[in-house]
């Protein structure tokens, strides 16, 4: 028996929810309810609206779907199946087989499984965006409505739309609890995202238990007072409810909508809207039970009647592929027409840059005083900007104080959407996902606010690293350099914290020229996000004559001012302000007769790839008498100075005070610095 199911869209529907249960009842791990739950609301999106070919699903003007609720997953992995999505590689080469096969949706949640635990982009083409953590998907989503609006403005052209995509989120009651999807619901409101829809999936339970214990609030009121469109499906059940509200969508030009969607979490199941159905397999009886109800084979497991794949191929598949040929052929004659802007959309496309752009960076010249290391990545970032057109970004309502509005551009608002300046408001975890949403896209973004408040993005930071994003996080105020705002506002732990993130470089230049190459190597970046670690005061610009050139910022670390002998007996280490206190340092020390080396660490992560023979040189292992200075916590150090070397670094909080008094009170001084580095060499012993 196949099924009794005579009706193609119920078929079609419950074979999604069999797959789901099956998926999760193999793994014996996952989330069965709230994909069985949502699914006829999903499938109508898919079927009907989304604009996706199967089979090039990097079309760049295709709509996006993002599973914010990614304990969804199983959802997801069988739309994916019975579209017929095919697999792309890192060099968007289309390749023949399925993004997800029949074996992968058996494989749920296994070891090097195209259908892990929650979507990974970059794992599984179709993925648009890495989810799991609540909210971080609608957040991202945002970004993606922007970038819409934003390559709108900038490349179409009378009757030529190349691109008018919509982007679509799947959103839970754990979606709405956190607060950066308020963050981001209301700067997608001000802003006007008319091409941006959340379905809200209302199934009102979660891990705990009925959201009554927790979450009692009227949704619905909060959209629209954040300046949304905001429709209802009373039963998600009903195809047609889900038919009208996605068109009322289409139809709202003005404002981003939001749908709301009451569910039955494991609709049909014996443990429909129960925590367990929420978190937990249904057992070989509840799935038994559940089929049954569902009028599925109940003794077979991952059953797809063949009439399903063709339902799926004569919808979205059909559909999409006519999209995508009408798209491709609308740019052939747009590239015999405006060959400069449509190199544009290829290179970006590509995460290529345009040539030349390297030729914008300035240089500048020595200077004791000096200049912050904010202002000069501020004229480094406008001169950039100006030769590539799609990087753009903003701060969360910090720009005049980190410095990233590019001067020569408009601001980014509901009447200007060629604007390059993202006014991202006190919203500094969505305006991180935002930023992922805009990479997402292929454009270059970058955001900024102070270093102590990276702590309010952590999530989204993790998640551009996890994703290979080439997002430019910009911190400020990168030390007790703060002075008089005190500790609230002066990081600490913060350096240490950025530095755990797999696959995030952290760069902290010394002075301008370092701020320089650090550009020149962020920019380049494809496929890994950075953040900038800036100073508010100035810093003098390093006189390189006789000395290191900055240039040695991309390979992480080197030598920038050695012993006049070149065989040091101290090593002094140090990133950002405290280089210029490591050289003071040195001609103390070499006044005294004792043979110092000043090595600047702006970058560790590119410094730990180096080859060994390079890492020696830099730092000779014969040399143990080594001293780090940063004005951070102290933790990671101890790879690089060893068990005989000190770290003059923060072990409390700061202190409100003028920065000299602070200097001196917490020991970043070349007096401080040279002492424990005179010890070193003298007694041969630990200093902590």
């Amino acid at each position: 028996m196949i099924s009794t199911i005579t009706d193609p869209d119920t078929l079609a529907v419950n074979t999604i929810r069999g797959l789901c249960m099956d998926a999760v009842q193999r793994a014996q791990s996952g989330h069965p309810g709230t994909p069985m739950g949502i699914a006829p609301v999903a499938y109508v999106l898919w079927q009907r609206f989304l604009r996706f070919d199967p089979a090039d699903p990097i079309w760049p003007n295709r709509d996006r779907f993002v599973l914010s609720e990614g304990h969804a997953s199983a959802l997801l992995w069988s739309l994916l199946h019975l579209s017929g999505v095919r697999a792309v590689d890192p060099d968007y080469e289309v390749l023949g087989r399925l993004a997800v096969t029949r074996d992968d949706l058996q494989m749920f949640r296994q070891l090097d499984s195209h259908c892990p635990g929650h979507p990974e982009y970059r794992l599984t083409s179709g993925v648009e965006a890495t989810t799991g953590p609540l909210g971080q998907g609608v957040a991202a989503s945002v970004g993606m409505a922007i970038a819409g609006q934003w390559l709108a403005a900038r490349y179409n052209r009378k009757d030529v739309p190349l691109f008018d995509f919509n982007v679509y989120a799947l959103a839970g009651d754990g979606d709405m609890m956190e607060g950066i999807s308020a963050e981001a619901a209301s700067l997608a409101g001000h802003l006007r995202l008319a091409n941006l829809c959340w379905i809200y999936d209302s199934n009102r339970v979660t891990i705990e238990g009925h959201t009554d214990i927790t979450f009692t609030e009227e949704v619905a009121a909060r959209f629209v007072a954040h300046g949304w469109n905001v429709t209802t499906v009373a039963d998600a059940n009903d195809l047609d409810q889900a038919t009208r509200a996605l068109h009322t969508f289409r139809a709202e030009q003005q404002r981003p909508t939001l749908i709301l969607v009451h569910s039955h979490i494991g609709y049909g199941s014996p443990v429909e809207d129960s925590p367990r159905a929420h978190g937990a397999p249904f057992g070989p009886d509840g799935v038994r039970a559940t089929k049954h109800a569902l009028g599925l084979p109940e003794d077979s497991d991952f059953v797809i009647p063949p009439e399903v794949y063709d339902q799926f191929a004569q919808g979205i598949g059909a559909r999409g592929a006519e999209a995508r040929r009408a798209w491709e052929g609308m740019l052939t004659e747009y590239r015999s027409a405006l060959p400069e802007l449509a190199d544009e959309i290829d290179r970006m496309q590509r995460r290529e840059l345009p040539t030349g752009w390297q030729d914008a960076l300035p240089t500048f010249p020595p200077d004791p005083v000096g200049i912050a290391t904010r202002d000069s990545s501020a004229q480094v970032l406008g001169a950039v900007a100006q030769r590539v057109p799609w990087l753009l970004g903003g701060s969360a309502d910090l720009a005049p104080s980190t410095k990233t509005t590019l001067a020569f551009a408009h601001d980014f608002q509901p009447g200007d959407r060629v604007g390059r300046n993202l006014h991202l408001g006190v919203r500094e975890h969505a305006a991180a996902a935002i930023a992922n949403g805009l990479s997402l896209t292929k454009l270059r973004p970058y955001w900024s606010t102070f270093l102590t408040f990276s702590d309010y993005a952590r999530g989204a930071i993790r998640l551009s690293a996890l994703m290979e994003l080439p997002v430019v996080h910009i911190f400020t105020h990168d030390s007790i350099g703060v002075g008089e705002d005190g500790p609230t506002h002066q990081p600490v732990e913060h350096l240490a914290s950025l530095r755990a993130i797999p696959g995030l470089l952290v760069f902290r230049p010394a002075d301008a020229n370092e701020v320089v190459e650090t550009w020149r190597v962020v920019t380049a970046l494809r496929h890994e996000p950075a953040a900038l670690v800036l100073s508010r005061q100035p810093l003098p610009t390093v006189d390189r004559t006789g000395l290191g050139g900055a240039d040695g910022v991309a390979r992480g670390a080197y030598v920038l001012a050695d012993a006049p002998s070149g065989r040091p007996e101290v090593l002094l280490l140090a990133t950002g302000s405290e280089v210029a206190i490591a050289l003071a340092a040195r001609d103390e020390l070499t006044g005294e007769g004792i043979a110092a080396r000043v090595v600047s660490m702006p970058c560790w992560e590119l410094f730990d790839r180096q080859p060994r023979v390079y890492r020696d040189q830099v730092l000779p292992p014969e040399v143990r008498a080594r001293v780090a200075v940063e004005q951070a916590a102290t933790l990671g150090w101890d790879r690089y100075v060893g068990d005989a070397g000190a770290v003059v670094g923060m072990h409390t909080f700061g202190a409100s005070a003028p920065l000299k008094q602070l200097l001196s009170k917490f020991g970043f001084t070349p007096e401080r610095v040279s002492r424990v580095a005179r010890d070193l060499v003298a007694e041969g012993r630990t200093i902590r």
